[in-house]
């Protein structure tokens, strides 16, 4: 409670209330009208992000397909060369992996950008061709951002269910500082992902619904924290049935949202 230091007038009022009680102290009615202190309240920013730079990889593109020659041209890696991009997976009723993570990227991307943090897509719609896998790791070593994510969905077995976050592995002279800091963003991802969306860990690859991998074009070739993460199995039936609902996938870009904010707030 704040001192109370009375003017002039009130010191008048107080000595006849004092005279006309026959006492010296202040009635209790009055003590507890004196003015406190607000209580402290904790400050809690609505722009946890601000300042940050996210890149958002929609994994391959809608014109892929039509582009075997440009898509097939093979790349370098580090650890080998690999085709430019693929035409990635889909669900038994032709749902595509291009069309689900670039649905999830385009509702991630406002969330992100709510919460303050810049937001670069490796590609600006659903129809064009690539970009190559060096060229989306690129893309998030010139944008210098804090966190690179990869979005996909994974054609596995259809027996197989479940989600897994890809993590880069060490290579020496190439990756060293960004090792750690993608462990730590994938095991923020992973957990945000799994309390957001109720989906298992993946229980045909990967440990705990982590793995480490070096034949990943955009997790070897960045500079910057990276991970991917394999939203669901488009193979197998209820992981698609998720995948395939507009419902859920807000779901999990919330959830992805969650995993960077955890990351990077």
């Amino acid at each position: 409670m704040r001192a109370y230091r009375a003017g002039p007038v009130a010191l008048a009022m107080f000595a006849a209330l004092s005279a006309g009680c026959g006492g010296g102290s202040v009635p209790a009615a009055r003590e507890a009208a004196l003015p406190a202190s607000p209580p402290a309240s904790p400050t809690v920013s609505a722009r946890p992000l601000a300042g940050k730079i996210v890149v958002l990889d929609p994994g391959h593109n809608g014109g892929n397909a039509a582009h075997p020659e440009e898509i097939n041209r093979q790349v370098d890696i580090i650890t080998g060369r690999k085709a430019c991009n693929t035409t990635g997976t889909e669900t038994d009723d032709g749902f595509p992996e291009h069309a689900f993570t670039w649905d999830v990227a385009g509702q991630l991307k406002p969330i992100l950008e709510g919460m303050g943090a810049k937001v670069v897509l490796t590609r600006p719609d659903d129809k064009g061709v690539g970009p190559c896998v060096t060229e989306r790791a690129a893309i998030g070593n010139e944008a210098r951002a804090d966190a690179v994510l990869s979005i996909h969905g994974d054609g596995a077995a259809p027996s197989g269910h479940g989600f897994h976050v890809i993590m880069p592995g060490l290579l020496p002279g190439h990756n060293d500082d960004v090792v750690k800091p993608s462990a730590r963003l994938g095991r923020a991802v992973r957990d945000a992902y799994r309390e957001g969306t109720g989906m298992p860990y993946a229980n045909y690859t990967a440990k705990n619904g982590l793995q480490t991998r070096t034949d990943l074009g955009g997790l070897n070739l960045s500079k910057r924290p990276a991970v991917f993460i394999e939203c669901g199995n488009m193979r197998n039936e209820g992981d698609a049935a998720k995948m395939s609902d507009a419902a859920f996938r807000k779901r999990m870009a919330a959830a992805l949202a969650d995993g960077i904010r955890r990351f990077l707030g």
